[in-house]
């Protein structure tokens, strides 16, 4: 058995603005120490009270009387023979879920968890069989990109330039926390980084993808296609029985509509199921509904599942194919495959840690 954390003190970093600021008030603490310890929580990602040191000491005492800061921590970490780095990174709970860190020649890519576990059971991705726990609040997903951004300037001595939520779980899923960590990335009192930068990935939740667009969410969106109709993705995404293809396009064509944005199709080019010319086709009418891209990528095979890559010379073909009709289509080349740290690849091996 697990011996879990009594928790008797909030994390700090679940208060608003407004509610650091009336404890402070209410304490005899002036206003403005709130704006000074939201600056160390977000901005200067203190993990302690004990960090903020231009605060009294009496000040961080009271603090740590009443409230904890709930970091994540790395457990561990692997480095690939490419350079991509995965980690498990341990909740405050004993909880464990995986980042990556993705190099490359143009741009240092995080991708992210959102969930421990998840509950879509994609049938060729080994989260997809773990069980769903539960949903990271918006800090624990913000410290992700925080610990990724150290690894980063770390190994390769340069800045984190993209993120991606396309680690474990499904973001739409755990819509109210993802959007508040993109706030929170974005903002000049956060990590500041650009929301062009920032993609959010989703298996098809229709809904949820209108109210992206009803929400002005900022940052990319990229749908998980892995197939061009209904009854093969129905077979590989059972998701896809509750959020067909025509429902997605009525979603995404509201989407482009409202925020004047393109979307990323991702297709995973698995050997002799989605691999032909007439998928490819398939592939290309869904590509009319709306402005877009589609990034073709490479499969990684995992234990629980029987697909497999298809052959380069289908993958060059399907390529061609879109290429030739116009569509922006790019190959993304596996990284990380020897540490399992590749697409459809993160599934937590070691048992949630002792708190």
């Amino acid at each position: 058995m697990i011996s879990l954390p009594v928790l008797t003190k909030r994390d700090i970093r679940k208060l608003t603005p407004d509610e650091l600021k009336t404890f402070m008030v209410e304490h005899g603490e002036k206003p403005f120490r709130a704006k000074q310890v939201l600056e160390w929580l977000w901005k200067n990602t203190a993990s302690s009270f004990e960090e903020m040191n231009n605060i009294s000491l009496s000040t961080r005492q009271l603090l740590d009387q009443h409230f904890a800061i709930n970091g994540v921590k790395v457990q561990n970490q692997q480095l690939s023979n490419d350079g991509t780095i995965k980690s498990a990174f341990r909740l405050y709970d004993g909880n464990i879920v995986e980042g990556v860190l993705i190099p490359h020649d143009t741009r240092m890519t995080a991708c992210i968890s959102s969930q421990v576990g998840c509950s879509l059971t994609c049938k060729f991705c080994a989260t997809g069989y773990m069980e769903r726990k539960r949903n990271l609040d918006a800090a624990e997903i913000y410290d992700q990109v925080v610990r990724i951004r150290e690894q980063c300037e770390a190994q390769y001595g340069t800045p984190l330039t993209n993120i991606v939520y396309m680690g474990m779980g499904e973001p739409l899923l755990n819509y109210a926390n993802v959007v508040k960590s993109v706030e929170r990335i974005t903002a000049p009192d956060g990590l500041n980084m650009a929301p062009r930068r920032i993609t959010i990935s989703t298996a098809g939740i229709a809904k949820m993808i209108k109210k992206l667009a009803d929400d002005d969410v900022k940052a990319n969106l990229a749908l998980s296609l892995h197939a061009p109709n209904d009854a093969k993705r129905n077979e590989i995404m059972p998701i896809n029985e509750a959020n067909s293809l025509a429902a997605l396009k009525e979603a995404l064509q509201y989407y482009h509509q409202v925020t004047g944005r393109k979307v990323t199709y991702e297709y995973i080019v698995f050997e002799n199921f989605n691999d032909t010319l007439q998928d490819a086709e398939e592939l290309f009418q869904i590509t009319k509904w709306l402005p877009c891209k589609v990034n073709l990528i490479e499969y990684n095979p995992i234990e629980n599942a029987d697909y497999r890559n298809t052959g380069d010379d289908k993958l060059v073909a399907f390529h061609k194919y879109l290429a030739d009709r116009g569509v922006q289509t790019n190959v993304r080349r596996s990284r990380g495959k020897d540490i399992d740290a590749a697409c459809g690849q993160l599934a937590v091996k070691e048992k949630p840690v002792e708190a």
